[in-house]
This record gives structure tokens, C-alpha cells and sequence, in this order.
């Protein structure tokens, strides 16, 4: 061989082992170097993230989680790689993401404009309107009857910030209670310190099926916004994000995404004590399925 030939050849060699190399940088070389993947996790993100009763993860958000697992797995060739879930909230969940705490969170977070500034997301796995939860007899119909009364919402949301900038903007009077967590915000609609509880419809659907009674609830008013929810990692990791957003289009594309959605939205839930959200799958979440994207912006919702 020739010199010329020889060094081609070792040219080659190095630009084989730089790209095998780009491959296993960021988020994925540090789950390989380690062994584990981390998991961020919502405490009672009802019926996306939240435990049962052996404390176990469990949830449609944790279902995609899984399927992330799975694919990581396969890519960096380790079946028995070990994965943890951390509990995070809506305050936390940011800083632990860019901080390494947590590779990645499932759960219910809305991607938007101003946490891509912060976090990298995912292809969208949910579509949800943030809406109401009030008692049947409450007089709550719309967003407009809320005026000098006490409301309640999650801290650290898009519906806490919605619900304030409302406040302001239409001089409406409110009291906005901000509670720690969905949980939280519940029980304090349901012991009557609210009138009503603001977050995304879903999630109201998965608190209103914790309550014996139940039935006196409606989730009701016109969505003041359509939000796309996204498993958020850390920013420029295109390796990492691009595996991830691969795993979520197969699961979607599959036809495994709506075997689980029926499973959580439409069927009586285990974990629940049997109780069914009753919730369809609405025409957004429809035209997902057949085109996942990562777009913050839901197209069609008005």
C-alpha cells in the first residue's frame, strides 16, 4: 500500500471514530459512561405522571417515558441499563433539568416560546385546552364569571400565569390562590376555598376523578389557550434530542400512543380504584398521532 493510500486510509479511520464519537456526547455519552438514565417525574399529574399504590410511577407521560428508555437502550447497546425517577414540580422542574439532576422529564409540561429559551422538547405528546373545574351549582360557566372571587391554580404554570395576566388585563378582582401542586389545588377547590381550580383540561379530568363525589364537578368554559406538552431535556443536545423525538414519532406512529391513551382517558384505571376519566381523544390529539412535530404552536386550535 501506498503511502498516500495509508494515510486515506487512516484519514478514513478518524473520521469513522469522530463520528461514532459526536454520537456519545452530552446526554447520551454521560448515560453510557454511567449506566443510568434519569428520569424526572410529577408527583400527581393525574393520569400522566403520578404513583400508585406501591409508590410506583405510573401514567400516560410515563408511558412515553418508557418508550424513550427503550430506544436509549437500543441505541447505546445496554438492556439492562438502569433508570430512576426523581419527583420534581412545576417550580423545580427546570433548574434540575439543566443542572444533570434529571436527563429528561415526562410529565406535563407545556413547551412555549419562553422555556425553549431555557430547556429543550420533545416531538409533543399531549394537547390539552386550560380550562375549568367548578361544583355543578357553583354559577361558574365561563372565565368571565370568575370576577371578585377566590381562584385557584398550580404554581408555576402557563394557567397561573393566564389567570394573572387576566386578573389585570380585564380588572376582574380575583383572588388567584396558588397551590404547590395539582393535588394541592384540588383540595382546596373541593373544600370550598375556591370557586373554581384553572389548569389544562386533562389534568382537571384526572383531578375530578379523585373525588367521591365527583359527578357535582364540571370541567367547563371556553380553553383560554391550546398548549402542547413535551418531555423536556437539556438544550443543545441534538444527539439526545434527536433520538428522543425518533422514539416519541414511533410511539405515536405505532399505534401504541392511542392504545395507552384509551387505557388512561378511557377505560377504569387500577391505580384509581377503578375510577374512568371518560375523556375522548380530541380532534388535535388526533391529527398528532398521524403527524408528530415538535411544535410549540398547536395547529387548527382555536
Amino acid at each position: 500500500m501506498t503511502l498516500s493510500k495509508i494515510a486515506l486510509a487512516m484519514c478514513c479511520v478518524g473520521l469513522m471514530a469522530g463520528a461514532a464519537q459526536a454520537q456519545e456526547t452530552g446526554t447520551l455519552k454521560s448515560i453510557k459512561d454511567n449506566g443510568v438514565i434519569k428520569l424526572g417525574n410529577r408527583e400527581s399529574s393525574i393520569p400522566f405522571s403520578f404513583y400508585d399504590n406501591n409508590h410506583n410511577v405510573v401514567g400516560y407521560a410515563n408511558d412515553v417515558a418508557q418508550a424513550i428508555v427503550a430506544e436509549v437502550k437500543k441505541e447505546l447497546k445496554l438492556p439492562n441499563l438502569k433508570v430512576t425517577q426523581t419527583p420534581i414540580t412545576s417550580q423545580n422542574r427546570i433548574p434540575l433539568v439543566q443542572n444533570g439532576t434529571i436527563d429528561i422529564e415526562c410529565g406535563s409540561t407545556t413547551n412555549n416560546a419562553d422555556r425553549q429559551k431555557q430547556a429543550a422538547f420533545s416531538n409533543t405528546f399531549f394537547i390539552i385546552g386550560t380550562r375549568l373545574l367548578t361544583k355543578n351549582n357553583s354559577g361558574v360557566k365561563d372565565f368571565a364569571d370568575l370576577k371578585g372571587k377566590n381562584v385557584v391554580t398550580t404554581a408555576g404554570t402557563t394557567s397561573e400565569r393566564l389567570l394573572r395576566e387576566m386578573n389585570e388585563k380585564e380588572k376582574m378582582g380575583m383572588n388567584i390562590i396558588s397551590a404547590k401542586d395539582h393535588g394541592e389545588a384540588a383540595i382546596t377547590l373541593h373544600q370550598g376555598r375556591a370557586v373554581a381550580f384553572m389548569m389544562d383540561d386533562a389534568l382537571l379530568a384526572g383531578e375530578r376523578a379523585k373525588f367521591k363525589d365527583a359527578k357535582d364537578y364540571s370541567i367547563v368554559g371556553k380553553a383560554a389557550s391550546y398548549e402542547a406538552y413535551g418531555c423536556m431535556m437539556r438544550k443543545d443536545d441534538p444527539a439526545f434530542k434527536k433520538l428522543v423525538d425518533k422514539a416519541v414519532e414511533d410511539y405515536q406512529k405505532s399505534g401504541q400512543a392511542q392504545k395507552d391513551y384509551a387505557k388512561w382517558f378511557q377505560q377504569p384505571i387500577p391505580a384509581l380504584n377503578g375510577v374512568n376519566m371518560d375523556f375522548p381523544p380530541s380532534a388535535e390529539m388526533a391529527a398528532l398521532w398521524k403527524a408528530p412535530n415538535d411544535k410549540a404552536d398547536v395547529q387548527g386550535a382555536k
